[in-house]
């Protein structure tokens, strides 16, 4: 399994970022890595586009689910039900934004270990045809060195996440339960905080690729929340 993600993920990955690497005027890594980051993510925009809208259909259904929880709390399965039929009536699958994620993840998991091992030097399983230059210039614009830890990309990695993060509780509208609240909390505030320190502990050509996904998914986003907003506006023009 493992040499069947190197072969078919990893390894075309690499080959790309070297080959964009060479072609590339300049030889800047860091614009490399922004178009391939680009390329993965115009890829995935399918599986994505079903993701967020399916976080998106669950964030308006959670204040109905908030009040079948608390009417049925004493008794499970009369709450199982209604949540099954609360779903089937909005045609809601809870489960639906799991398979896309699946997909991504492999992937995403190889974009990180193809420009962690790219940056340090190690070009092992080139193609022929792809020249290997050796040694990688490690520089965004000839200013921020990408193989090491860059404090101001690793803020705005944090930055573009809570900027996400609010965006999905921003359509969300009447009460939550506590344990609600609390995980919304974790996703604004803490989990941000928690990117920031990590990022800041590695080479900053990870959370550059990770602000360019993110401002990717921001963008995918947004659009589908606004394609949404003109259709329940159509509907409430029609009823």
């Amino acid at each position: 399994m493992l040499a069947l993600y190197h072969q078919i993920i990893y390894q075309p990955l690499l080959n790309l970022l070297v080959w964009g690497y060479n072609s590339l005027p300049g030889h800047d890594i860091g614009l490399v890595i922004i178009a391939l980051t680009i390329l993965v993510r115009i890829v995935l925009a399918p599986s994505m586009h079903k993701q967020i809208k399916s976080q998106h259909a669950m964030t308006k259904l959670q204040p109905k689910l908030n009040e079948l929880k608390e009417k049925h709390k004493d008794d499970k399965e009369a709450q199982t039900k209604a949540l099954m039929d609360l779903y089937k009536e909005h045609n809601v699958n809870p489960l639906s934004s799991c398979l896309p994620l699946l997909i991504q993840l492999p992937i995403l998991i190889a974009l990180y270990q193809v420009f962690r091992t790219a940056l340090n030097g190690h070009l092992q399983g080139l193609y022929h045809f792809v020249y290997n230059p050796g040694v990688i210039n490690p520089y965004l614009f000839g200013v921020v060195n990408l193989a090491k830890p860059n404090i101001v990309l690793a803020i705005l990695a944090g930055a573009f996440q809570f900027w996400q993060s609010k965006m999905m509780q921003a359509k969300q509208t009447g009460p939550t339960d506590a344990t609600t609240k609390a995980m919304q909390l974790q996703m604004t505030y803490l989990l941000p905080l928690v990117s920031v320190y990590i990022a800041w502990r590695l080479p900053a050509g990870l959370p550059l690729y990770w602000i360019i996904t993110t401002m990717f998914a921001i963008a995918q986003q947004s659009y589908i929340m606004k394609k949404s907003s003109k259709q329940e506006k159509a509907l409430e023009v029609v009823n």
